[in-house]
């Protein structure tokens, strides 16, 4: 899958932009806040309905506009065309259209166009807390496979009406019948939970070889890197979703007491952990910083190889502002990866373009580099 063209309308630093990409690296440059990370905000919006940066939508509205429109022209690996337009009015919330046609709703638009980010808050993926490692599961798995997300939003809604319940215990206002309504809620949760728990293994065992192959990309075979999955039960004590749901169903029996006392449910899928080792030791505690570089970027890839090899399709690469932090030599190797079969469309963003000219060939025709000024192309010739 690839982008060919995208048009801006009342978006952050963009009046009115309208840009054209190459089939594989497209580099965007350009001072600070001149609007090439809108760019890849937008793709984002388009692909996944919602930023990478921002967790409101009004942050993205140019100021004193009433809406922002985004829209996308996209060709698959096959031939196949598709248009993506996504319009945010702040009284009315945002719509999605796929090939002008309305989605029922927004979670749809997730897995019609994959999509894989790289940016500067990556670095809590392996040094920040475990919510961002769930969070990174969570995103592979909603592209690679449409019922993980049912099952995840359907997971959310649970635990929300059962920590509601244990709220209302909390502060005295139980109900006649109350205890049979937790009941039932935590016998869904446990259904949906044991779900993702399951497909989360099956996801870690897979993801390790493209992780290994990532890591030899980058640097050969110097360092292993290894995953681990916390959960409520183990991987020695099998997998079979029944064996998952009688240790979920256990745990919670065991913090039963201490859920009612602090109104939260205490045991799940929305605790749970990804562990990150490098040579056996972990990462968050005792990396380096160019150690915690390399294994966020390894991460990164090995999910775009593994999105790629789930929908036999190439995701979109975006790269925003990554190449200030590697050092010479990793900076090339990315950027050689980049230009090969290996990585289909991938769009970067960096202050200055020389250094990394002098790696990417644009003179062929299937690279691209154009310079942004004040939310517009300013760059004659190149992407608008």
């Amino acid at each position: 899958m690839h982008i060919r063209s995208l048009r801006l309308v009342s978006f952050r630093a963009h009046a009115d932009s309208t840009l054209r990409f190459a089939p594989k690296v497209n580099l965007l440059y350009g001072p600070n806040g001149a609007g090439k990370t809108n760019v890849l905000e937008a793709i984002h919006y388009l692909c996944l309905g919602k930023s990478f940066l921002a967790s409101k939508d009004s942050y993205a509205l140019r100021k004193g506009a009433p809406f922002f429109e985004i829209e996308g022209r996209f060709e698959s690996d096959n031939g196949r065309d598709v248009t993506m337009r996504l319009a945010y009015v702040p009284a009315e919330g945002k719509r999605i259209f796929v090939n002008r046609a309305p989605l029922e709703r927004l979670s749809q638009v997730i897995g019609i166009v994959p999509l894989v980010v790289f940016s500067p808050e990556d670095q809590a993926l392996t040094a920040g807390g475990p919510d961002e490692r769930r969070r990174f599961m969570d995103n592979i798995l909603s592209q690679a496979r449409p019922v993980y997300l049912n099952d995840l939003l359907s997971y959310r809604r649970t635990l929300k009406q059962r920590n509601e319940l244990l709220v209302q215990g909390r502060y005295g206002s139980s109900v006649r019948g109350q205890d049979g309504v937790l009941e039932s809620w935590t016998e869904e949760l446990v259904v949906l939970g044991s779900r993702l728990i399951a497909a989360r293994f099956r996801f870690v065992a897979e993801f390790d070889a493209f992780l290994r192959r990532a890591f030899e990309c980058l640097q050969g075979d110097i360092e292993e890197p290894t995953l681990a999955y916390h959960t409520v039960v183990t991987p020695d004590a099998g997998l079979d979703l029944s064996d998952i749901e009688r240790a979920y169903r256990a745990q919670l029996g065991r913090v039963a007491r201490r859920e009612r006392e602090l109104g939260r449910t205490l045991a799940g899928p929305h605790l749970d952990e990804l562990v990150f080792k490098l040579n056996g030791m972990e990462v968050r505690r005792f990396a380096s910083q160019g150690q915690h570089r390399t294994f966020g970027m390894a991460m990164k890839l090995a999910q775009y190889f593994y999105l790629r090899d789930r929908l036999e399709e190439n995701p979109i690469f975006l790269l925003d502002d990554v190449f200030g932090n590697l050092d010479p030599k990793r900076t090339r190797l990315l950027l050689e990866l980049l230009q090969t079969d290996a990585v289909g469309q991938s769009i970067i963003t960096a202050a200055h373009a020389e250094p990394l000219l002098s790696v990417l060939s644009i003179e062929n025709g299937v690279n691209h580099a154009a310079e942004i000024l004040s939310g517009r192309v300013a760059t004659p010739g190149g992407l608008g």
